[in-house]
């Protein structure tokens, strides 16, 4: 009798632990089951999130209100502070600083104004003439220029670098003390060329670097071959600067032997610098104000998870708020980035209202300086509101307005995370969404970036299709797709949710 109670027990105590063992292995794993009540409050909650809406979120972020969101300037503190406005308004928890949505960091920026030129003086028939060029055709005030003007001769020195322990030096054999300097993007070696030579490289690809060697060799003024607005390069007082374009560099090149293609090509080639005086007279006059005080801001908003444990872990979605301000015209930015702050604005409030909660916790942020050596991001990875062990993927948006066709950055370097979006892309999307790797840039390009460099699984959704303004004062409303960013933001909506409710390791890296 005591041998069959002592089986009966130990029988019950083996079921019991087989039970509860189950139970755990089908808590870690099993997917949130949703009801079909809550079935169809989420149909109605997805119809809520409106193309129009979202366009009209597009109209105000690129509105005159905020004079082009350049970070530090106190027309981006009032967006950052209209962002904040509607979190709180949908109940998410702030995590920004002192129980704010705004995350603070010193952020100097530079205003331009309208009166500058950019012009070649020479002599044609025994006269003096001036060729004055096009402003936003041929060329843009420099965003961080010195204020003044400075009239000498051009040279052209290469990609701007001085690296003995390279045996290269585009300064060598040439004077530009007191001239101005025409300087070439990135560096003679890329890193889609040679990959491994490039990281070499790589310190002197970056304009802060070309700027202080400009300085260094006594130039007085930089023209960049860029035709673009760029903040992103560091302010040197009294050093006048001008992004420029083919037809400023065809007449720079023009008496020389050859081409500036071929002349760049030789530099490529042999590693050997072809600098020269062009002998060609310059003027450049910008009007700009340079604020070395200014704060910029990430807007940070949290929707807290409802599981005890799972809740500590969090899934980011984030776009970049800020954009060009003006030079010397507003830079609106509607498609860059309005359109992928909008698509956020459309995740975070359908998830705040959502049936169905989240285990895991969800954290929005509007980031600020991505035109500004990525400030904004940095400023959060140094001070993060979750630590990066429990941070367990970051979405960004970038230039999702303009198009019909999605591409999906990292999708295929993670593929687990992808499937997330990929099953919730064949319920709401209309259009194409394809699945690419992370390319190798080597400079920063988005967000995503500085957040892979810290071994945070990454994807970074963005839209073509149609032609895009990005970068100049075309990019407004009118040349936004709603209905794409609709779409987006109810793919988002079902792949946040499914991620902040599976128990699997969707975010490893495959």
């Amino acid at each position: 009798m005591k041998n069959i109670k002592f089986f009966v027990i130990l029988l019950t105590i083996c079921v019991l632990a087989i039970f509860l063992m189950t139970s755990c292995v089908v808590g870690v794993k099993k997917e949130v089951e949703i009801s079909n009540e809550e079935k169809t409050q989420m149909d109605r909650l997805l119809d809520s999130i409106s193309g129009e809406k979202l366009l009209d979120y597009v109209k105000k972020l690129s509105s005159k209100t905020y004079t082009g969101r350049l970070t530090g300037t106190p027309e981006f503190k009032a967006c950052a502070n209209w962002v904040s406005s509607l979190f709180k308004e949908w109940g998410l928890t702030p995590r920004g600083d002192s129980n704010t949505f705004l995350q603070a960091y010193p952020n100097p920026y530079t205003i331009v104004f309208v009166g500058g030129e950019l012009s070649y003086t020479y002599r044609s028939r025994g006269q003096q003439r001036k060729k004055k060029y096009t402003y936003e055709k041929e060329y843009f005030p420099g965003s961080q220029s010195a204020d003044g003007s400075i009239t000498a001769e051009v040279v052209y020195v290469g990609y701007g670098i001085t690296a003995p322990e390279m045996n290269y030096d585009d300064y060598a054999g040439v004077n530009v003390k007191g001239k101005i300097v025409l300087v070439e993007p990135d560096a003679p070696v890329s890193p889609e060329g040679n990959p491994t030579l490039f990281k070499e490289w790589r310190p002197y690809s970056f304009y802060q670097y070309k700027l202080k060697m400009a300085v260094a060799h006594g130039a007085k003024g930089m023209l960049i071959n860029e035709l673009t607005v760029n903040p992103d390069i560091d302010y040197v007082p009294k050093l006048m600067v001008v992004q420029v374009g083919d037809s400023v560099v065809k007449d720079l090149f023009a008496g020389s032997g050859k081409t500036h293609q071929e002349n760049l090509e030789e530099i490529k080639s042999s590693l050997q610098p072809r600098s020269f005086r062009t002998r060609k007279v310059f003027t450049i006059q910008n009007f700009t104000e340079h604020h070395p005080k200014g704060t910029g801001y990430n807007v940070i908003g949290q929707i807290e998870g409802i599981d005890p444990l799972l809740k500590q872990e969090v899934i980011i979605l984030g776009a970049n708020l800020d954009h060009l301000g003006f030079c010397y015209e507003i830079m609106p930015g509607a498609n860059d980035n309005a359109s992928g702050v909008a698509v956020l604005l459309g995740v975070a409030e359908a998830m705040a209202k959502s049936p169905v909660k989240s285990k895991r916790s969800v954290l929005f942020i509007a980031i600020g300086s991505k035109e500004q050596a990525f400030m904004g991001s940095q400023t959060y990875l140094k001070k993060p509101a979750f630590p990066k062990n429990k941070t367990l993927v970051y979405l960004n948006l970038s230039m999702v307005g303009c198009g019909d066709k999605a591409r999906a950055l990292g999708a295929q370097d993670y593929p687990k995370l992808w499937t997330y979006i990929s099953q919730a892309a064949d319920k709401s999307l209309q259009h194409t969404l394809e699945a690419f790797a992370y390319s190798n840039p080597g400079r920063a390009q988005l967000d995503s970036d500085l957040f892979l460099n810290k071994g945070i699984s990454s994807i970074t959704i963005t839209v073509y299709g149609t032609p895009t303004f990005a970068r100049t004062r075309k990019d407004t409303a009118d040349t936004i797709n709603p209905s794409t960013m609709e779409e987006l933001s109810k793919i988002l909506y079902r792949a946040v949710l499914g991620m902040a409710n599976s128990g699997q390791d969707f975010f490893e890296k495959k």
